[in-house]
């Protein structure tokens, strides 16, 4: 039987902390894959995603509704990718060949992989919060409320910054592998 995120919080605040890991390890890959296509580096969206687990861990007393933990851990990580861009400044981003990018690579047809580079490099060169709104929004897959609850932005806001998102991302990669 899988237990619930709710179930899990409790233990974790009843004392049981090694039940934390669970939480960890269901929410790992997609909050990592947000922190990486965030913040375009392999190092500084895995600084960033433990550090949104350590401050989720301190902070759990305070998760009002511990069935919906993944979408309170995953504003969390939203606020610390924001800081961690900030602090960072807007550095030339391009994509960051680790070893799992290399692996998947040997399984894709050679233009394919030059396409998906293309789109890292024009999702970097997008505003921060187009970039965010974008992700959530196409990669993540959130409904526009749930966008706004984990950004503490306005739905019409983020409807503005997704289509201004795509229309640059339109500008940006037009003419690339016109076959």
């Amino acid at each position: 039987m899988v237990e619930s995120d709710g179930q899990l919080v409790r233990s974790v605040l009843a004392g049981d902390v090694d039940r934390y890991a669970i939480l960890v390890e269901r929410y790992r890959d997609r909050l990592g894959r947000y922190a990486y296509r965030m913040l375009g580096n392999l190092e500084d969206s895995e600084e960033v995603l433990q550090d949104t687990f350590v401050r989720a861990f301190k902070s759990l007393k305070n998760c009002q509704d511990p069935e919906l933990f993944g979408r309170w851990v995953f504003k969390i990580l939203v606020n610390r990718a924001r800081t961690a861009g900030s602090i960072r400044g807007r550095r030339d981003r391009l994509f960051v060949t680790d070893e799992i990018a290399i692996l998947n690579a040997s399984d894709m047809k050679q233009s394919e992989y030059g396409w998906r580079e293309e789109i890292e490099r024009a999702l970097s060169e997008l505003p921060a919060d187009q970039r965010e709104a974008f992700i959530l929004k196409y990669v993540e897959e959130l409904r526009y409320d749930e966008m706004a609850e984990v950004t503490g932005v306005g739905v019409s806001a983020l409807k503005m910054r997704v289509n201004r998102a795509c229309r640059r991302l339109r500008e940006l990669l037009e003419g690339v592998y016109r076959e």
